[in-house]
């Protein structure tokens, strides 16, 4: 099978402790509606921001590659590997 690309919102909140929290992630049907959707998810109370991004692989196998950041937004730290 062929490489699909999934494109995603994700928010993120902090919990008690001050800790980023990964929301829960959105699929989105191109990477303009990802965008968008990352930006509205931004502005919901509680959230601190999101980031909007893609990844491709080939399902059937379970192998993806790593995901590419498309934009952030709100208050989303520069180095999200550590999530």
């Amino acid at each position: 099978m062929a490489d699909i690309t999934y494109y995603v919102a994700m928010p993120f909140l902090q919990d008690d402790t001050g800790a980023l929290i990964a929301g829960a992630a959105e699929e989105c049907q191109s990477p303009t509606t990802a965008l968008r959707r990352a930006e509205t998810l931004s502005r919901i109370a509680g959230n601190i921001g999101a980031v909007a991004f893609s990844r491709s692989g080939d399902p059937m196998a379970g192998e993806f590659g790593d995901a590419k950041l498309l934009r952030k937004f709100g208050e989303v730290p520069e180095d999200l590997s550590a999530l």
